[in-house]
């Protein structure tokens, strides 16, 4: 059984029925995604980006693992450096 059904218009535009746009969680400004599933096309909303993939968009090389006593060292040598100045 369906949720809802909408018209398309002459422009190519459709209505996103009010049970719909509540289920999704929908407003002005959302954006919606078109996808093929088999013989089926889906439409969901887009997902909002995580912090995690927004952090890996902006560096895309992952930092190299080091050791505490690295970490430790490098610290010293900035702390150093900044009372230097």
């Amino acid at each position: 059984m369906a949720l809802a059904h909408s018209k398309l218009t002459a422009q190519g535009q459709v209505s996103v029925p009010a049970a719909v746009r509540r289920r999704l969680g929908l407003g002005p400004g959302s954006v919606l995604e078109w996808d093929e599933d088999g013989k089926a096309i889906v439409v969901r909303r887009v997902g909002r980006f995580s912090s995690e993939d927004v952090h890996r968009a902006l560096f895309p090389i992952a930092p190299r693992p080091r050791t505490l006593a690295q970490l430790k060292q490098g610290i010293r040598r900035y702390v150093s450096r900044r009372a230097r100045r």
